[in-house]
């Protein structure tokens, strides 16, 4: 939450409507807006995603996508303010197209409803660089504020470059390479300025925007406090986080394209994600007004320092409270289909791995270990196979095994699990995860605790298979005679830890000095 100054002060209770509230930045704004005294609707393709946020009974939920005219404007209804949230980051091609027609579309029902305001949060732009000479996902973020400003409805459109905030994909970017790396042969990016903001301010600089004047209609510039280049933000982490001094050796050769699957290979964030985090610094951005402050006051020491922000994002993770991750919001492209209630499909293939284990422990005890799993918890199999599959993920452009989790013990509908995404959840009973590796079919992961007839303890595990085609059905039985290893190992493993009262609840951050030990992602031995 935000701290107590920054509370907006006594006002018009305002109806707001929050698109992408299950993404990194719109699971904190909700209960932001909330906190403030204003009413939200959140607009959602699976509002099922939202249910186990701990705001989630506070608001209304439609179901709706921000390309279907008809839906947003069912969502609009009685809308105040409206927030843009959604970015086509890390899609394939043609997102610059999808971007532009669900900003129009979004424009036209906000008119039509009577909406007051439109908030939207987009990338902060170079100054003197051509539109043309922008990274596509740059480009297509300003594009989209000039759609807004240019609409009937006046627009707030606010300008951030680089988002400091546990969780966020730039800060946990920033993480992993300074902390994975002591001397680091770096992109000439690394040279680049940019001016970070912490995502409190953000977050205030957003609430406060429902109550700005209606003759505003104009976009801002957001930014902390402090102008560094990138290799000066891994210096002053290292420092922050008590590491030692890094050795950084900028190299020309590494583009865009190499820089990104640079950063994939080191961190948890993919190259389809990173790309266009590392195009952005190709130039210098930084801020050149600060003319938000006269419609949403700094306090004293507001916006943030850097070092602040780090040290709070930092304790953030240490602590296990991270609200929501750049992996929150589904990864563009990855299967979304839910598990079928026909087992059959009408009749198509459905292959499956079923285990039934007794288990030597109470309930409560196994699912202590069902809803610990995944991340640096492990996955109580055979690590070696776990972590090839993950690099075969990276290789064909996946999200590989690296996405870890937001929460080391609880898990909640929507959250990602290294490359899966948490599609069920019923505490104490059943956890589903659906699949978010490229595969050449829709695959899902069940783990129960359940109890037999003569209420004893009993662990059963399904994994699921829909394949696509031929190569569906080839990948299957190429991979079905490392089941009894893998699948097999699972569940004989995660059956003793029970027995053992023993979960891999542990650490999330990487070690070194003043830094809790991690372990193998085997899980338990």
């Amino acid at each position: 939450m935000v701290a107590d100054e920054d509370r907006q002060p006594d006002g018009e209770r305002l109806l707001c409507l929050v698109t992408g509230a299950s993404g990194y930045i719109g699971g904190r704004l909700v209960p932001e807006l909330l906190r403030a005294g204003h009413r939200v609707r959140c607009l959602a393709r699976s509002p099922g995603k939202l249910r186990d946020h701990p705001w989630a009974q506070e608001v209304e939920t439609v179901r709706g996508d921000v390309t279907d005219a008809a839906s947003v404007a069912e969502a609009m209804r009685g809308v105040d303010v409206a927030y843009y949230l959604v970015h086509a980051l890390g899609s394939g091609s043609g997102f610059e197209d999808t971007d532009r027609r669900a900003a129009r579309i979004f424009a036209e029902q906000a008119h039509s409803a009577g909406v007051r305001r439109i908030v939207y949060l987009g990338g902060l732009t170079p100054a003197g660089v051509p539109e043309r000479s922008l990274s596509p996902h740059l480009r297509s973020r300003a594009e989209v504020g000039r759609i807004f400003l240019e609409g009937p409805v006046p627009a707030t459109v606010l300008r951030a470059a680089v988002v400091i905030g546990s969780g966020s994909a730039s800060f946990e970017m920033l993480r992993y390479l300074t902390e994975r790396l002591p001397v680091m042969v770096t992109p000439s990016w690394v040279h680049t300025r940019t001016q970070p903001i912490g995502v409190r301010d953000v977050l205030r600089y957003l609430v406060g925007s429902a109550g700005m004047p209606p003759d505003v209609d104009r976009a801002f510039d957001i930014g902390g406090p402090d102008v560094l280049t990138y290799r000066e933000m891994m210096c002053r982490y290292a420092a922050v986080a008590g590491l030692r001094r890094r050795l950084i050796v900028p190299v020309p050769i590494l583009t865009p394209g190499l820089s990104s699957h640079w950063v994939g290979l080191v961190t948890p964030v993919p190259a389809s994600i990173a790309r266009p985090l590392t195009e952005s610094l190709r130039h210098e951005v930084v801020c050149h007004e600060h003319d938000i402050a006269r419609y949403v006051p700094d306090a004293p020491g507001r916006p943030l320092p850097f070092d602040e922000a780090l040290e709070l994002a930092l304790r953030k993770v240490r602590d296990a409270q991270v609200a929501t991750r750049w992996s929150s919001a589904a990864v563009p492209g990855a299967p979304s289909d839910p598990l079928p209630t026909d087992p059959d499909w009408a009749g198509g293939s459905l292959y499956r791995d079923e285990r039934h284990l007794p288990v030597h422990a109470s309930l409560a005890s196994l699912w202590k270990v069902i809803e610990g799993i995944g991340g640096d918890n492990g996955w109580y199999s055979f690590p070696l196979a776990w972590a090839v599959r993950g690099w075969l993920d990276r290789f064909v452009g996946g999200v590989g095994l690296r996405r870890g989790r937001r929460d080391a013990e609880r898990l909640r509908v929507g959250d990602s699990l290294d490359f899966w995404r948490v599609e069920e959840i019923e505490p104490g009973r059943l956890l589903r995860l659906r699949a978010e590796m490229r595969l050449p079919g829709l695959a899902w992961l069940e783990m129960y605790a359940e109890t037999d007839a003569e209420g004893r303890t009993r662990y059963r595990q399904r994994a699921l298979f829909h394949p696509r085609g031929l190569l569906g059905h080839a990948y299957w039985w190429a991979v079905s005679p490392f089941h009894a290893v893998v699948f097999g190992g699972m569940a004989r493993n995660i059956a003793q830890a029970a027995a053992k009262g023993r979960s891999a609840h542990r650490s999330t951050a990487p070690t070194e000095r003043g830094q809790r030990p991690r372990t193998p992602r085997g899980g338990p031995r």
